[in-house]
């Protein structure tokens, strides 16, 4: 049987074998290709279902690829704070404000970090003499540093 009912939009016959397909996983810029699949897809939407023995080695490159990610990232992230010659203490205090344990799994590249944090640590990367701006911001960020804050439409609170 070459055709069969779309289980996504339910076209009758509109799903259709196919073999010898190759397709290109990408993660946060980082390329894989997966040959030969085969399975079927949908001439109607565009949905595409793989054979389970080619659905597993295409999900294994994407697994693959999502860990080759985030051991770069975590690369990248133990690179900046050594240039900037923190801590993993120091950098927790100062730039993730969460916990150690959470920062050395970012760094061991076993979780993603928070995608604030890769944005802080590539401006530090590329702008280290901003390092001296952030410790002072931080030592400074109870709220008696701004001026005013709007609570409620007619409502303004100060502080002091």
């Amino acid at each position: 049987m070459k055709h069969q009912q779309c289980f996504s939009c339910g076209a009758p016959e509109g799903m259709l074998h196919f073999e010898g397909r190759g397709e290109t996983i990408s993660v946060k810029g980082l390329e894989r290709r997966v040959d030969d699949l085969s399975g079927w897809e949908c001439q109607m939407c565009g949905e595409v279902e793989l054979d389970s023995s080619c659905s597993d080695r295409y999900d294994h490159a994407g697994d693959e690829l999502v860990n080759a990610a985030r051991r770069m990232i975590g690369e990248e992230i133990k690179r900046v704070r050594r240039k900037l010659n923190l801590s993993q203490k120091e950098a927790v205090a100062l730039l993730s404000g969460g916990g150690h344990n959470a920062f050395s799994r970012y760094e061991r590249g076993e979780v993603l970090p928070p995608k604030a944090l890769m944005l802080l640590m590539r401006l530090l990367d590329r702008y280290p003499h901003l390092l001296v701006d952030a410790r002072t911001l931080a030592e400074g960020a109870d709220l008696r540093g701004f001026k005013t804050t709007a609570h409620k439409e007619h409502e303004t609170l100060t502080t002091h």
